[in-house]
């Protein structure tokens, strides 16, 4: 189903980005891509750039970083903004940092808004944003201890401190879109977008 050309490039560590891609049965090579992730967001936050913008922006360095190594490749970079009330949510430092982060989103309603761009021979050739909605419940500190003592470090991987293919399903009150998009790659327009470009059959 996918083509021997050109070769795919994942511009990421991640290994959700990298499970969503296995599990749909494409063939690609995953490479970090050496981001100053960190200045990048506070630019665009002193710039008013919107989070739709700065995903997207992250995620186009990260492509354009790795495609220096692999020009004829198609390589794939995606970048994932947790939003709530207008307030940009970084992958806790530590336990302490998601147990204050997770009663932050307790009751409320928060978006993980999705940049991923596909770059080859030197441009963008495709760009997309998506943006799941999620809910989490007005759990009990008591729950919400459990649940941190269970699941451990491991949350510190993610921005949002909970993992929905995990425990974390048992922090949501309400989730509104594509599973893969909240891993962190949506899959379906990446999906078409590779058929377009002839990658995968149609």
């Amino acid at each position: 189903m996918q083509a021997e050309t050109p070769k795919l490039v994942l511009a990421s560590a991640s290994a959700s980005r990298r499970a969503v891609l296995i599990a749909a049965g494409l063939r690609f090579e995953a490479v970090a891509a050496a981001v100053d992730e960190a200045a990048i967001k506070e630019s665009a936050q002193a710039e008013g750039i919107p989070p739709t913008e700065a995903a997207l922006m992250l995620a186009e360095a990260k492509a354009m970083r790795v495609a220096r190594r692999w020009p004829d490749a198609l390589v794939i970079g995606g970048d994932q903004l947790l939003v709530c009330d207008g307030i940009w949510y970084d992958k806790p430092a530590d336990m302490a940092a998601a147990r204050r982060q997770l009663l932050a989103l307790r009751g409320r309603r928060h978006e993980l808004v999705n940049g991923t761009v596909a770059w080859r021979g030197g441009q963008r050739i495709w760009q997309d944003v998506t943006t799941p909605r999620l809910t989490l419940r007005d759990f009990s500190e008591e729950f919400l201890d459990a649940y941190l003592a269970a699941e451990g470090e491991v949350l510190l991987a993610s921005v949002g401190a909970y993992r929905l293919e995990g425990l974390g399903v048992q922090l949501m009150a309400q989730v509104e879109g594509e599973h893969s998009a909240i891993l962190g790659l949506p899959l379906l327009p990446l999906l078409r977008f590779l058929r377009q470009h002839g990658v995968l059959a149609a």
